[in-house]
């Protein structure tokens, strides 16, 4: 299968929008060189604008890695969707932590950030780069501006639908990780100061688009590879309600809609094979080695035609570090950056070679915990060595067969799932066990089964039972299952795990860890969004 962005690279949006993070509000074409006439003649010019809305979650900016970046106010390395998205969803957890010193990200592992974060404030900005982005296409899809120019208008209401997909993922990044962010309406353009709304409304918006377009999106697995379906639109819809009660308050539970959507998509061709490894899901060729049957929604990567210091990139590199060797990773250096703590290792009990040596590779009965020990240690005493806290190993620039990815030097090939059908199977269970009276015990059962069973290699040695099918270990198994896929802040915050009530090393700044107060749930409204606003904005409470 040829990955969707080698059809459309180079990405040539007709109409390019300025983005700056010290002026978040202001949306304006960058020059006036091409009119929409011009540009926009065939329907390949209207699929490569739209290619600009997906490349916003894998690229950085129009000219590769260093030029010229789609936001300002930090590094273009820096500046990648998915990489500040894992930073925000990863280092504040038990999860994950950063040995580098750069900015303020220290202050995402102990919970510490200000409303000055420049991470917080970048991520916020990209969000509504996206949003400006997917807002001009549709402007220039519109019926009145379309008809009668000779376009299959199927393809272009197509197109329109994976561009709302588009939009409702981001405005759900920033209800989840924002509360009551901004609001940019499709005919906000220009010096345009957006208002402010509130999480009930954000999530109703969201809902709403996710409906309205979910008859008018391909059928699922009928996209080409990397581009929404009816099935990513299911998956976005099973998250907003899992999380209902966060977004709408206490009471206020999707459940049933929740387990309504999950069994759409359990029902739509999707499927886990228990004798794949699940290590393939996260290797070179993870668009054709068998795991992408549980693909729903996947950011793709390539070494050669989508590169930026984001994404895999980052995954990859970052990595790596200590004793590694780069080339087993199919990478030709190690970045020192990303490792484990001690808490994420304890999910999977004891090795099954427990030895003292510091130069024993570790292995675990489940084979979801893919990791590097040998000279690293288990527990963490300063954030900013490398070395401590074992390695993650789960994302490389190798394929299934050994051999390295496209480009074996810095650039993977690895394909980023964002929604696969485990998520669905444990988003079931989860949503049975708070109350859901469509969901059913025995079949959420199954579902973790069948999860156990390819983390232990087809063996049911392991499987539970119904009675084990609690909340506690639920959360769990989301951790041994998706860890570093950049869930476990909103399932922390889901559990009331995240803030308050749970403590590990370095959170909330010292060693032994504490609690933090429950406003750190969600990052602040950026004070640069707040500074150049028309309208008052509400910062976020205790910030």
């Amino acid at each position: 299968m040829i990955k969707y962005f080698k059809q459309i690279i180079p990405l040539t949006m007709m109409l390019v929008v300025l983005w700056s993070c010290e002026d978040d509000l202001n949306v304006l074409p960058e020059d006036d060189r091409l009119t929409q006439d011009a540009a926009l003649v065939t329907i390949d010019d209207y699929r490569s604008f739209l290619a600009k809305a997906y490349a916003g979650l894998s690229l950085t900016g129009q000219d590769g890695p260093e030029g010229d970046a789609d936001i300002q106010g930090i590094g273009e390395d820096f500046s990648s969707y998915m990489r500040l998205y894992y930073q925000l969803q990863e280092l504040p957890t038990d999860e994950a932590a950063i040995a580098w010193n750069d900015q303020t990200i220290q202050d995402l592992n102990t919970q510490l950030w200000t409303p000055s974060d420049p991470f917080s404030s970048a991520f916020y900005s990209r969000i509504y780069f996206q949003v400006a982005v997917i807002n001009e296409f549709l402007r220039q899809t519109d019926s009145g501006r379309i008809n009668g120019r000779g376009f299959d208008l199927d393809v272009i209401r197509g197109f329109r639908a994976e561009a709302r997909f588009l939009r409702a993922l981001s405005y759900w990044h920033a209800l989840d990780l924002y509360g009551s962010p901004t609001f940019v309406p499709e005919d906000g353009q220009g010096l345009f100061s957006p208002e402010q709304i509130s999480s009930a409304d954000l999530f109703n918006f969201i809902e709403s688009e996710l409906l309205a377009i979910e008859n008018e999106i391909v059928a699922p697995r009928a996209n080409q590879y990397g581009r929404a379906d009816r099935g990513a639109v299911w998956a976005l819809l099973s998250k907003l309600y899992l999380n209902s009660e966060v977004y709408l308050g206490e009471g206020n539970g999707r459940f049933n809609d929740c387990i309504d959507v999950c069994n759409r998509l359990i029902n739509a061709g999707y499927s886990i094979d228990v004798n794949i490894p699940y290590s393939y899901l996260f290797l070179a060729d993870n668009d054709l080695n068998g795991a992408q049957s549980e693909a729903i929604f996947t950011i793709p990567y390539d070494g050669v035609n989508t590169q930026s210091f984001g994404g895999s990139t980052f995954l990859v590199h970052a990595a790596v570090g200590g004793s590694m060797v780069p080339a087993d990773f199919g990478i030709n250096g190690g970045w020192g950056g990303i490792r484990s703590t001690e808490a994420l290792i304890d999910l999977f009990g004891e090795p099954t070679n427990n030895d003292e040596a510091d130069d024993v590779q570790l292995e675990w009965e489940d084979k979801r915990l893919i990791s590097h020990t040998p000279g690293q240690t288990l527990e963490i005493e300063s954030l900013t060595v490398f070395e401590q806290g074992y390695g993650i190993t789960k994302f490389k620039n190798i394929k299934s067969d050994g051999t390295p990815g496209s480009d074996p030097n810095v650039h993977p090939d690895t394909d980023f799932h964002m929604f696969r059908l485990s998520d669905i199977y444990l988003t079931y269970a989860e949503a049975t066990l708070r109350g859901a009276t469509n969901g059913d015990l025995n079949t959420a059962l199954n579902f973790i089964n069948t999860l156990r069973a390819r983390a232990h290699e087809g063996s049911t040695d392991f499987n539970v039972s119904a009675g084990d099918l609690t909340l506690d270990f639920i959360i769990d198994e989301r951790s041994r299952e998706l860890y570093w896929e950049n869930h476990r802040r909103t399932d922390l915050v889901r559990y009331n795990q995240f803030s308050e009530n749970t403590t590990w090393p370095f959170k909330g700044g010292v060693p032994n860890g504490q609690t933090t107060p429950g406003f750190r749930d969600l990052y602040p409204i950026p004070q640069s969004e707040i500074d150049v606003n028309a309208n008052p904005l509400q910062q976020n409470p205790g910030y």
